[in-house]
This record gives structure tokens, sequence and C-alpha cells, in this order.
């Protein structure tokens, strides 16, 4: 399959191939997180997490609520565009297992 410009499959790529972006998605699937329950389950650095967060603001897949609390609260979920990225990230799961178990020789399910 040819790159070309405007190509739906790059333009995901640019998106969700960056460090990180999967696994924020993922760990967002099971609903809002604060900031530091995200760097404390993934071992990321704030920095990149910040980084990242901003990313996926600015694409539309991520919001931030503030919550004007004393100390704020500040607490990060997918948008509805950002859970329609679960069933790919589902296929991407079980095509893992699949791969590594057949590899082991094992034969797994369907």
């Amino acid at each position: 399959m040819a790159q070309v410009d405007g190509c739906p499959i790059t333009d995901a790529m640019e998106i969700l191939g960056k460090k990180w972006v999967i696994l924020i998605i993922n760990q967002l699937l099971t609903g809002p997180k604060r900031f530091c329950q995200l760097e404390n389950e993934m071992n990321i650095s704030g920095r990149l997490l910040s980084e990242r967060l901003k990313d996926l603001e600015a694409e539309g897949l991520v919001e931030k609520n503030v919550y004007p609390d004393i100390p704020v609260r500040i607490e990060y979920e997918l948008t509805a565009q950002g859970k329609k990225i679960e069933p790919i990230i589902r296929e991407m799961y079980d095509w893992s297992l699949e791969r590594k178990n057949s590899k082991k020789g094992e034969h797994v399910p369907s």
C-alpha cells in the first residue's frame, strides 16, 4: 500500500503512533483519571505525559476537566471521538496475543 498525502492511515498514525499515546488512551478507557493516577499507573515522566495529553486534547480525543475544589482537581477523560479507538486497541491486543502464542506453537481459539 503506497503512502499518499492525505492518506487516512498516515493521518491516524501521526496521532496514534507517538510513544505512549495508545497506552494513555487505553488507561482512559476505564474512565476519567487524574494526572498523577496516569503518571503512577504508567510509570511515564510527567513532562512526557503532559505533552501527550496536550496533543490528545488538540486532536479532540481527550478532554481536560477542571473542578474548582480546594485544591483544584483536574481529570482527563476520553471524548466520544477518543472512545471510538477502543475497538482498534482491542484488536491490537488480540492480534498481539495471538501472534505471541503462535510463536510458542500454541493455538488460540478465535
